[in-house]
């Protein structure tokens, strides 16, 4: 069973997805337990895997409300699990991972905690940073996507039984909607960046070393792919930048396989990751890669000065700008390390991945075994 907040767009939604249908594709019974409806998905699950909707979603006001909301889901999840009696419950993020655990107390199945973005960036109430550290130490395995991410939990949430996970690649990419056409290039060359309109993105860091270095390559446009709540602030940068005629924003498209190989160049400007779906996809595609060396996340991907480049500091414009300005003008390096980059399919494939996920249940599944 695996647990999680909704399946709207994310990298945790889409990791749900594939975890489900390769592990029924494998012979196991999967069920999908949400707080949203479907209304939301972004990420359809594979035919055959049982969908059930707590329909807890909803932000609650107020201390006294939210404690209620959550005791609420928590007994909603317990009748799920009591029904569908699974050998293992996954937690995805933190939230969902502590609701599991809480939902599972003297039931006789284990739960595995997952963690999908690095903890000291996120933006949790006192209420769930104390939960998870009442939770994890309780659950069979607490899965981190990087090693930076484990280090953390190992030393701020004393007792959990860590190891680390990455997530597969994936490659080839299913085409879905909405599909998006790139727009012909005639010759021009194409700067690419995805991900959600967020702060943590840094898509403004972005922009303005884009603009500083966009009249020395006049051939090179940006186009940053992804819907959310920073568009219009984007834009206004975009226009007040001067920039209207070289960047282009299409919003979430379900082809993004398609603007990968069209592109020349992937950009990753994040102030925090966890691991980067998107950065796996895009060298996975031959692209080579330019990214923040953020605290975890990029680095474990990206091999500096092999099939990418690491900017360091962090959220440096100017070091940003000096690095996307050098491969952008230098076709021969940027070709090398793209050559390079598809490496990604065999470290980060699905076979070796997944190999992991099994010893991790087999792991869970032994009440007697440690970390």
């Amino acid at each position: 069973m695996i647990v999680i907040h909704s399946l709207s767009g994310g990298g945790a939604e889409r990791v749900t997805a594939d975890l489900g249908a390769y592990w029924y594709r494998q012979g196991y019974q999967v069920t999908v337990v949400t707080q949203a409806d479907a209304s939301s998905d972004a990420y359809p699950l594979q035919a055959g895997i049982a969908r059930i909707v707590l329909g807890t979603a909803g932000a609650s006001r107020g201390q006294v409300s939210a404690l209620l909301a959550n005791i609420r889901r928590v007994f909603k999840l317990r009748r799920v699990i009591r029904r569908v009696r699974p050998t293992l419950v996954l937690g995805m993020m933190t939230t969902s991972s502590v609701l599991a655990v809480a939902a599972a107390r003297g039931l006789p199945c284990r739960v595995i905690a997952t963690e999908h973005t690095h903890p000291p960036s996120q933006e949790l109430s006192t209420f769930w940073l104390r939960m998870r550290r009442w939770a994890y130490p309780r659950a069979a395995r607490v899965v981190a996507l990087t090693s930076g991410t484990a280090q953390w939990l190992s030393q701020h949430v004393p007792g959990s039984k860590v190891c680390v996970i990455p997530n597969a690649v994936r490659w080839p990419l299913d085409a879905t909607d909405p599909c998006v056409e790139p727009p012909e290039r005639h010759g021009r060359k194409r700067l690419l960046a995805v991900g959600r309109l967020h702060p943590h993105k840094g898509f403004d860091l972005l922009l303005t070393a884009f603009a500083a270095i966009a009249k020395y390559l006049p051939d090179w446009d940006l186009t940053l792919l992804g819907e959310g709540p920073e568009r219009e602030t984007l834009q206004a940068q975009i226009e007040a930048l001067g920039l209207a005629d070289r960047v282009t924003m299409p919003g979430r498209v379900g082809n993004v396989g398609q603007w990968y190989e069209q592109s020349d160049l992937y950009v990753l400007s994040s102030r925090v990751e966890g691991l980067s779906n998107t950065l796996l996809e895009a060298m996975a595609s031959g692209l080579a890669a330019v990214a923040f060396d953020c605290e975890t996340g990029p680095r474990e991907i990206v091999r500096h000065g092999i099939d990418g480049v690491l900017v360091s500091p962090s959220e440096d414009v100017d070091a940003l700008a000096a690095h996307l300005s050098d491969l952008m003008a230098r076709p021969q390096k940027r070709e090398a390390m793209a050559r390079r980059a598809i490496d990604v399919r065999d470290r980060f494939s699905s076979a070796r991945v997944m190999a992991l996920w099994r010893q991790v249940f087999v792991d869970a599944a032994d009440p007697g075994k440690t970390a």
